[in-house]
């Protein structure tokens, strides 16, 4: 899987940078937020409370995908703009907790 940055603008206003991204994934599935946010994070080396992915677009018929990320310079800035549900969408999942009921 190739990523390459398209676009990086810094927005001032709403302190962050926005950046658009193209992904070549063939012979694999599209990928999804998590994975395409873990690699973004090394590729822009910023922290992974940071960044959000707003959208992965794949192209018909071809296996690229374009994608917009959003770096902000701090939490702050980003509660401040971002909706809960794409706060929620940019968040790894919990591992589910073990019960302490074993079973017989």
């Amino acid at each position: 899987m190739e990523y390459t940055i398209i676009e990086k603008k810094e927005n001032n206003v709403l302190e962050r940078t926005e950046v658009k991204f193209e992904i070549d994934y063939e012979g694999e599935a599209t990928p999804n937020t998590m994975t395409v946010k873990s690699k973004l994070i090394a590729l822009l080396d910023t922290k992974k409370d940071l960044i959000v992915i707003d959208t992965i677009k794949p192209s018909y018929g071809e296996p690229i995908a374009i994608g917009y990320a959003k770096v902000y310079n701090n939490e702050a800035a980003l509660k401040k703009v971002e909706t809960t549900s794409v706060i929620e969408k940019n968040t790894e999942p919990e591992a589910p907790e073990e019960s302490e009921e074993a079973e017989e």
